[in-house]
């Protein structure tokens, strides 16, 4: 969430940032500047009287002591009644500040100045493309009717079994997705990204630290009895990690973590034909890499992770775009955002693969995720990327790589699939 300094101090560069979302929060963040201002004069008046108790207690002992017992008694009912009054004060500081983050939690980040406004998707800037062009034969299938030819994904299966959006991998499906998962582990770990297995249920506090929740809540598979969520990303486990951390000099940093695990998301509202196949998914594979920086290098480390993204896509052979999303397309969480899409000859279209997002300070805020040296304690950067989401590669390998005979696989892939051919 947004620190409430940095909005005060910055309230008009704030309220414009915001703006770039189509947002107008100007009596929003002039009602969070008014919370704070009543927590302020609540602190500042519980100050006082402490400092009244404090010295009241110090006159009774010294009147006890000097046999002063009826005018001891006096000020003890005094500080009694300072104390009642004290937690008057401290019940509804409380109220405050309760309210007070409940409207933070409301706020998105606010987007870098690199961001242009705009309302969707529609709006977003191609910063990059690939010079290569993937060709297919004009009658190419779909991935959805080669996986059924070659035996390699079951969707139908899967409905019976879990319903819609849960395919089944089969054969080689099976076996070029788990090449997939190894690669892109490897080259994280190359990139030196150290391998995390996280669980894939989380709690209500680990939503909250990496802003999942209260915004994407109604997307999230939630286990009512256990009060846990299946998560939507790694990046929610791993992040969680330094939840309540506080770092010190002298640590290494930065931390880069990855990780692999299935993904599950309601994805409630998606529906035709951009839904259809590996497209859209209730259950996926991605590997995840996750970076925790000082400020001053948070930058560069996301300009870093996106290079590593492009080494992926580039290394499999796979045309391929990059966008800088505009704020009305940006995430809640996030300060700016590249996507990644992949183009699908086959369905002519493009397919988003990749999100690589730096979201400064606004997780490490919720997380109180810290970095503490001689000058002091201040919130770190945290960074995410997908390296990579894996039905669309696949979805795109499968088109993009047919031909009347078969699908060859890129050669990154042989000596993980332990074949080079379907």
């Amino acid at each position: 969430m947004l620190e409430v300094q940095r909005v005060r101090q910055n309230k008009e560069a704030v309220i414009a940032a915001l703006s770039k979302r189509g947002i107008d929060a100007t009596q929003d963040i002039e009602a969070l500047i008014a919370a704070d201002d009543q927590r302020k004069q609540l602190q500042s008046k519980s100050d006082d009287i402490l400092m009244q108790v404090n010295t009241l207690s110090k006159e009774i002992g010294d009147l006890f002591k000097s046999g002063k017992a009826q005018e001891a008694n006096e000020k003890k009912t005094a500080v009694s009644d300072l104390k009642a009054s004290l937690q008057s004060i401290k019940d509804e500081a409380d109220q405050i500040e309760s309210k007070l983050t409940q409207m933070l939690y409301q706020l998105p980040n606010a987007p870098q100045s690199a961001v242009v406004a705009g309302s969707s998707e529609a709006d977003n800037e191609v910063v990059f493309e690939s010079s290569y062009k993937q060709e297919v034969a004009a009658d190419a299938a779909p991935h959805w009717d080669l996986c059924q030819k070659y035996n390699l994904i079951d969707f139908e299966l899967g409905v019976k079994i879990s319903g819609a959006g849960f395919p089944v991998y089969r054969g080689k499906g099976a076996r070029l997705q788990r090449a997939l998962i190894q690669y892109f582990l490897d080259k994280a770990a190359e990139a030196g990204y150290e391998e995390i297995i996280p669980p894939h249920l989380v709690n209500e506090a680990s939503g909250y630290g990496t802003g999942q929740l209260p915004d994407k809540e109604g997307q999230m598979y939630h286990v009512t009895a256990d009060d846990l969520y299946l998560i939507p990303t790694a990046e929610v486990p791993l992040t969680n990690i330094y939840r309540d951390v506080i770092i010190r000099d002298g640590a290494t940093l930065p931390i880069k973590i990855c990780g692999y695990t299935p993904c599950f998301r309601r994805e409630a509202g998606s529906y035709g034909k951009d839904v259809r196949g590996l497209n859209r998914l209730h259950q996926f594979d991605k590997v995840e890499i996750v970076r925790i920086e000082q400020a001053e290098n948070s930058d560069a480390a996301l300009e870093d992770m996106v290079n590593h993204v492009k080494g992926l896509l580039e290394d499999l052979g796979l045309q391929y775009r990059i966008l800088r999303l505009c704020g009305g397309d940006l995430g809640f969480t996030s300060a700016i955002t590249y996507d990644f899409e992949v183009y699908s000859a086959a369905q002519k279209r493009w397919l988003e693969v990749s999100s690589v997002s730096n979201f400064e300070t606004f997780q490490a805020n919720r997380l109180k995720l810290r970095f503490k040296d001689a000058q002091g304690t201040k919130l770190l950067h945290t960074l995410n990327g997908s390296a990579l989401a894996l039905p669309r590669i696949m979805a795109a390998i499968l088109e993009n790589f047919q031909d009347n005979e078969g699908i060859n696989i890129p050669k990154a892939l042989v000596p993980y699939a332990k074949f080079d051919r379907i």
